[in-house]
């Protein structure tokens, strides 16, 4: 679970059940990144818009695998096996390819993602890389890298948005102690046309 106090569905007063029935999953279950937020539901909330905004959109022009792709590589480089494991799975599911999914695993294990990507795919995590373990040294020419390499702006924003994304709620699980215990590992919304359905599957 988590070091901090959580509220589970069953406890729930109306407030924070009515958020949690928008983000559970099979036999109501709430997974232990969100409950992490239920002594504060107003940020629960917060999350949820900014996680379906930046992975789970139609607004969104870069495919979803490589956005997980980019979230599972940010939370290796975080030490943050919680978003690892949840991530990888989601990421496995949407390519469709266990051998594929094997490859790209170890080249994050090993923090050779050349191994895998290549293009701009690869300058992508190059720049996510930088953005996680050294901010303070971004500069305009990082930018226009991915330019060069056939980003267009708005999805040079998508990867800034994930990287900064994952980066934040790695945050909060590691600091928090949050670990996978109970949770129904790699579920996702999965309704990417409207923004307000939250719901896990």
């Amino acid at each position: 679970m988590s070091w901090i106090k959580t509220i589970p569905y069953e406890d729930a007063d109306p407030r924070l059940k009515k958020i949690y029935d928008r983000v559970k999953g099979p036999n109501n279950n709430i997974d232990n990144v969100l409950l992490i937020h239920s002594l504060r539901p107003h940020t629960l909330v917060g999350h949820m818009t900014l996680y379906k905004s930046v992975l789970h959109s139609t607004g969104n022009d870069l495919p979803k695998w490589y956005l997980e792709a980019l979230g599972v590589y940010v939370s290796y480089l975080n030490n943050c096996d919680y978003c690892v494991e949840h991530h990888f799975a989601g990421f496995s599911r949407l390519i469709n390819d266990e051998e594929k999914a094997k490859k790209f695993r170890k080249a994050v294990q090993r923090d050779r993602l050349q191994d895998y990507f290549e293009g701009k795919e690869w300058q992508g995590c190059l720049y996510a890389k930088k953005l996680t373990l050294a901010p303070f040294s971004i500069r305009k020419n990082d930018f226009e890298v991915l330019i060069e390499a056939g980003f267009s702006e708005g999805e040079i924003l998508e990867i800034n948005q994930v990287t900064s994304y994952f980066n934040y709620v790695n945050r909060s699980v590691v600091g928090l102690g949050v670990n996978t215990n109970g949770d129904v590992i790699g579920l996702s919304p999965n309704d990417n046309d409207d923004p307000d359905n939250w719901s896990h599957a």
